[in-house]
């Protein structure tokens, strides 16, 4: 009865959300900048935006892979007039990324949409984590999404509009075995989301927090090989999704201009959970989250009690 109960407000939410969801933005002929746009969500996202009629401009470090993902991405326009460009940049640097943003503006259009899709992990307990890495990892996690959003901000003040998309992640709601370095990071964005948030609305502007779950990409495949089997372990209660599925919800969650980007049950309990202060759309979405809280906490206290035994379990084997 009380599992029933807790169904029947959970499918309660989700058709509140369907019936409010705001109209669409359009970002047809609008100039869309995705960083980390040579592979993984950031390249579905391209896509994306090329079958919708943007002109699209890529940025990311590796030449070569832009130049393929260019290509990829120039056979979904549906207008020969559109522009897709790619820009050889590390985001960490802020001048180098200030005076490419610049750059496209002049060349491809005034900028509508910026996605922040740059970012890589590495796993591993904290003291595990040499120290060029814990500053990569901020740099290109953290700094690498801030200075390409700082670059952008006046422009979109002095038009009156824009759409920022923050990628962050799962563990950027809630901190996780071997992910110490990363989650911080991505719990950072979380800040700088709400913050912005309340900074950009009198202008116009919106502000998407994606928080994708584990998504099959280059990037993933990589982070697999520092994950302690710990990690591998509470990371697979979630699932594995594809690109294309995450980016098309990331998308059409900030066109209708939506705070948060989730997607799948866990996605949904914890966003749920870790709501706090974060932006809402409708007092009926607000009622039905403070119903929900109380009992998705027991819910989630379950989750934790299981990571703790998989943890536990690990660490004798090694004993």
């Amino acid at each position: 009865m009380y599992y029933s109960i807790i169904l029947c407000l959970i499918v309660s939410f989700i058709f509140v959300l369907l019936l409010k969801k705001n109209p669409k933005r359009s970002i047809k002929g609008k100039h869309v900048v995705i960083t980390g746009g040579s592979s993984g969500i950031g390249k579905a996202m391209a896509i994306l935006a090329a079958q919708q009629g943007a002109h699209v401009s890529l940025l990311a470090r590796n030449l070569e892979k832009l130049e393929e993902a260019r290509t990829e991405v120039k056979k979904h326009i549906i207008s020969e007039e559109q522009i897709i460009s790619r820009v050889s940049v590390d985001v960490s640097h802020r001048e180098a990324v200030e005076n490419n943003i610049l750059e496209l503006e002049t060349t491809v259009g005034p900028i509508y949409m910026l996605v922040n899709c740059a970012g890589f992990a590495v796993c591993g307990k904290l003291e595990d984590i040499s120290d060029s890495n814990i500053k990569r990892l901020i740099d290109v996690n953290y700094l690498g999404t801030l200075y390409p959003t700082k670059a952008v901000l006046p422009r979109f003040k002095e038009r009156h509009e824009g759409i920022i998309v923050l990628t962050s992640s799962q563990v950027g709601l809630m901190g996780m075995f071997g992910y110490s370095v990363y989650s911080s990071c991505k719990f950072a964005l979380r800040g700088l989301a709400e913050s912005l948030n309340m900074e950009v609305k009198p202008f116009n502007i919106s502000i998407t927090l994606a928080l994708p779950p584990d998504t099959d990409t280059p990037g993933f495949d990589n982070e697999n090989q520092t994950k302690p089997v710990e990690t591998k372990l509470i990371s697979e209660v979630a699932g594995l999704y594809q690109p294309e599925t995450v980016a098309k919800k990331i998308m059409e969650n900030a066109l209708e201009g939506q705070f948060f980007s989730y997607l799948g049950f866990e996605s949904f309990l914890l966003t749920t959970l870790c709501v706090g202060m974060s932006p809402y759309k409708s007092i009926l979405g607000v009622l039905l989250q403070a119903v929900i809280l109380g009992p998705f906490r027991l819910i989630a206290a379950f989750y934790l009690k299981y990571f703790d035994c998989i943890i536990l379990k690990v660490s004798k084997n090694n004993q």
